[in-house]
């Protein structure tokens, strides 16, 4: 076999149809766009999912979930994580630096995920009740972030 006498295998690469050439090419007169309406027009066509006038699926279907915008403001932080980090004070500039969370992270929470056998103090990241009692095993302390005062209640009419 040599480069020059590769081809492809017979019926692989069919011709193209050439449309409005005449009757004898099978697609001569109307070019397979039918007869008259919208569709046989030149440049006359419509937008994507759009049913005549009749309400699109689209807008048929009810709608159903969302995707939280801010889902990837807090990063999820495993126990596993922070064995292998090298600093003491764990906090959210040093997730960042040692890329444990992304650089656009706004918080972190540590979650009971993997093992912790080192001793170090979490300052500022939220953690889950399972980590926290698995960084106070290994003899480290957890600083848990300030909570946002909840706003205050309007109180109920009466009557």
């Amino acid at each position: 076999m040599r480069l020059n006498t590769l081809k492809p295998a017979p019926g692989a690469r069919r011709e193209r149809h050439r449309v409005g050439r005449g009757v004898g090419s099978g697609w001569g007169k109307t070019a397979g766009r039918g007869h008259k309406g919208q569709r046989a027009r030149a440049g006359g066509y419509h937008k994507v999912g759009f049913e005549g006038g009749q309400m699109p699926l689209h807008r048929r279907l009810p709608k159903r979930g969302f995707t939280s915008p801010t889902r990837d403001a807090i990063a999820e932080v495993r126990l596993s994580d922070l064995e292998r980090m090298k600093a003491e004070v764990v906090d959210l500039a040093a997730l960042k630096a040692e890329g444990v969370v992304p650089r656009l992270a706004r918080g972190a929470k540590v979650i009971a995920s993997g093992e912790l056998r080192r001793r170090l103090t979490l300052k500022g990241v939220a953690a889950s009740k399972g980590a926290r009692e698995a960084i106070a095993a290994a003899g480290g302390a957890v600083e848990e972030p300030a909570a946002r005062p909840k706003p205050a209640r309007l109180p109920k009419k009466q009557g």
